[in-house]
């Protein structure tokens, strides 16, 4: 899949120990990501972080807790991040969605791959 050059990014700020049904909620947004076709979807877990509680989640021995903070990034097209910011109504509990205009420089590996 060609990712277009002009595209936007969907950010979606939550913790990991959150749940959608009976799935982690980080796996329920990336596998709707999925069915609804986007470029594709990356999870990435932060060491340290606090949201609107202010409170300070780490991933300290003592605290090990399954509130880490995550990151969920799509890039495509702003027609199908419009697509998946209406998916993500129906989830609860999630945390901060934001979205912003990039630009794509590179989609994958080369035509050498």
């Amino acid at each position: 899949m060609q990712a277009p050059q002009s595209a936007m990014l969907l950010r979606i700020y939550t913790e990991e120990g959150r749940q959608e049904g009976h799935k982690p909620l980080y796996e329920a947004i990336v596998l709707r990501a999925r069915e609804l076709g986007l470029a594709g979807a990356t999870v990435l877990r932060g060491p340290m972080g606090f949201g609107k509680s202010h409170a300070i989640h780490t991933a300290k021995i003592v605290d090990i807790s399954a509130k880490l903070p995550l990151v969920i990034e799509i890039v495509d097209s702003a027609d199908k991040i419009r697509l998946m910011v209406q998916a993500l109504e129906g989830m609860r509990n999630i945390g901060l969605v934001t979205t912003e205009k990039v630009e794509v420089v590179r989609y994958g590996a080369g035509p050498d791959a």
